[in-house]
């Protein structure tokens, strides 16, 4: 080996060496690059007079800076972050909406209450009772607000899921083309390209930000699965994944894995990781919980409103109106399933109809017909609720709802059906009654002692023992003209008896007996009273039917004396169902089965989704902070073996350059040396 060989070897090496480091320093800010190393080979050694001396070097390798374990974990920490991020901000949005209080209800609720108040301070004012129907209104349009804006998150997130679905798709279809051009590369040179392997390490790092990936390699090709083992890439192939309609409710978009055959499987239950699995996360999680928690909100305050109104006169001494609209309209109650899209050819749908709304959950149902009649109910924490027949009558109650069929279409064996009683609630809540003078403040009977009366005896104000069911049609009906028509009832009293006890005898309205009794006098003696009703001739119904009202008898009433209940046509000053609408503001009515310890108010249920949705939220905000310190140190891991330090190629060119130098240096003393056994010539 000459010595100009021996130059020539050093400098192409020298020469390699800085192209590599030119190329690192011009990609120090290309994304998901590992800077490379060149590695040098001293080449044979030559004997020469009994020793043997060295030939040169040559340039061996271009070696790719990267440890996989740290890749690997900087991989999974970017999917964990994205989730996190993903999901508090959405939770961020609707927290920010429930608690504001321009946006949320608390405001609003407490509003209608306090118009409530006013209106049962002076019952007969006009003005205050229009107050209380604008504040109904104003009431109803909050919840319909809040109910759109949670509905317009449900449908964006839709639209992302389709959005990276395209972006998933791209980037397996990109993972699977580097797999080949791999391939191809590493049967023509010792190892592939690093530039090949950069990008589809970098490719599987923007994956990992949409979804939550494993990879394992083999003979240098990935393969790439989502966490639960579903293939997405398998060398050269890909499989598409599409944002598709749920079988179960069309209104929401679920993840489905393209698998060959025309094959889908549904992965929305089972994806996570990324910004696609924060989105699912925070839906089923948060988001749908939110929904369902408002409405069954809405549904209580409507039902609970128009019910205690119902038990009420109006100015015009009539039986109350519904201050909201009905909760189980016909539309109401339809849309409150929705069939599986597997389901039957023609079948029909289920009626879902509210009965007590004290006992409904935030909970979907899944019902599952087992034959035409037959089903079963499984909530959506996983309770099973029973099996069921159709055709029982009257029709269980589950949960506070009832299942009917609709009659649109049969049912068969295997259809399923999507039950969400209180979604809808919010977006549907709206007023119903436009007149002021039509809120029913007065109780519907009343009670006054006989001015000649001489002892110390007293009653409270006569109430229904069972309440009015003001959407029970003709009963109803029947049972309000009965009230008015069958009264007054006149209690007297007799004589104390020596036991200690005194008796009483009850008259109708005609004088005739209709019952008798003993109190003690000097304690509290409550007395339920039944009435036989008549019709607005005031003849007895037939068959007899008949009402109950209570009241509690106190004092020492005396011999003779006598109480006459009436029903109350003139109580415009009455105030008294006001005063039990204004209780409804901390009486128990929401969550009554619901292990919420005996249910709570309604501005307490509030309270509880907004503070639920508040703790998700923080909890979201925390956790992005941890994934994301999580995510920097991982990648910091990673930079500081892949990443290009330019203060260190700085340092490496000064020593390359040198080499060069020397290199050329030696090819000049071999030129030298030529030259001078020329010229000795």
């Amino acid at each position: 080996m000459s010595l100009l060989s021996i130059g020539m070897s050093g400098l192409n090496a020298a020469q390699g060496s800085l192209s590599v480091l030119s190329n690192n320093i011009a990609n120090a800010n290309t994304s998901g690059y590992s800077r490379q190393q060149t590695t040098q080979n001293a080449n044979a050694n030559n004997p020469y007079g009994g020793v043997y001396i060295g030939s040169g070097t040559t340039l061996a390798d271009v070696r790719r800076v990267y440890n996989e374990f740290l890749d690997a974990a900087y991989q999974n920490s970017t999917a964990l972050s994205n989730d996190a991020k993903a999901y508090a901000s959405q939770a961020s949005a609707i927290d920010k909406t429930l608690s504001d209080k321009t946006t949320g209800m608390s405001s609003v609720l407490s509003a209608f209450f306090a118009a409530v108040q006013t209106s049962a301070a002076n019952p007969s004012d006009v003005s205050a009772r229009q107050v209380l129907l604008t504040s109904a209104q104003t009431l109803s349009n909050r919840f319909n607000s809040i109910a759109g804006q949670l509905n317009e998150q449900k449908q964006s997130i839709n639209g992302q899921l389709g959005t990276m679905s395209d972006q998933v798709n791209q980037l397996t279809t990109s993972i699977a083309s580097l797999n080949k051009q791999i391939t191809l590369a590493q049967g023509s040179a010792s190892s592939a390209p690093a530039n090949l392997l950069d990008a589809r390490n970098e490719a599987v790092r923007s994956l990992n930000e949409l979804v939550g990936v494993t990879t394992s390699e083999k003979n240098g090709v990935f393969s790439v699965s989502t966490g639960t083992g579903q293939s997405l890439v398998l060398g050269d192939q890909s499989n598409t994944i599409s944002a598709v309609s749920s079988n179960s409710d069309p209104s929401q978009y679920t993840i489905v894995l393209n698998a060959g055959g025309g094959t889908a499987i549904d992965l929305g239950n089972v994806l996570s990781g990324g910004s696609i699995g924060g989105l699912l996360r925070y839906r089923s999680d948060a988001l749908m919980p939110a929904i369902n928690d408002l409405g069954r909100i809405a549904l209580a305050t409507a039902d609970t409103v128009n019910s205690q109104l119902g038990q009420g006169l109006d100015l015009n001494g009539d039986f109350g109106s519904s201050l909201f609209k009905d909760i189980n309209s016909a539309a109401a109650i339809a849309q409150r399933s929705q069939g599986a899209m597997g389901n039957s050819s023609g079948s029909g749908n289920l009626n879902v109809s509210i009965s007590d709304t004290s006992k409904l959950s935030t909970y979907d149902y899944k019902v599952t017909f087992t034959s035409g009649n037959n089903y079963n109910v499984v909530r959506s924490d996983g309770k099973a609720m029973g099996a069921f027949d159709t055709n029982t009558a009257p029709p269980p109650v589950i949960d506070g709802f009832t299942l009917a069929l609709d009659g649109k279409g049969p049912i068969a064996a295997g259809d399923s059906f999507k039950v969400s009683p209180t979604a809808s609630g919010a977006a549907n809540i709206g007023t119903a009654l436009t007149d002021a003078n039509k809120i029913a403040f007065a109780g519907p009977l009343l009670g006054e002692g006989s001015k000649t009366n001489q002892g110390t005896g007293s009653f409270t104000p006569p109430t229904l023992t069972l309440p009015i069911n003001i959407h029970g049609g003709a009963d109803t009906a029947q049972l309000r003209t009965g009230i008015e028509h069958s009264m007054p009832v006149k209690m007297v009293f007799g004589k104390p008896a020596a036991d200690g006890t005194q008796g009483y005898t009850l008259n109708d309205a005609q004088g005739n007996p209709i019952g008798t009794g003993t109190i003690v006098p000097g304690q509290s003696n409550k007395i339920t009273v039944d009435v036989p009703m008549r019709d607005a001739n005031g003849a007895l119904l037939v068959p007899a039917k008949s009402f109950k009202f209570d009241t509690t008898v106190g004092g020492l009433p005396a011999n003779g004396d006598s109480t006459t209940f009436s029903f109350n046509a003139s109580g415009k000053s009455d105030n008294r169902n006001a005063q039990a609408l204004l209780d409804l503001q901390t009486k128990a009515t929401v969550g009554m089965s619901d292990g919420s310890g005996g249910g709570v108010s309604l501005v307490t249920a509030n309270s509880r989704l907004v503070s639920t949705v508040g703790a998700k939220a923080a909890s979201a905000n925390t956790d992005t902070t941890a994934t994301g310190a999580l995510l920097k140190a991982n990648q910091d891991a990673r930079n500081s073996v892949s990443q290009v330090n330019l203060d260190e190629e700085a340092g490496d060119m000064i020593k390359f350059q040198q080499y060069y130098t020397a290199s050329s240096q030696i090819i000049k003393a071999a030129q030298e040396t030529f030259s001078t056994l020329i010229n000795s010539l």
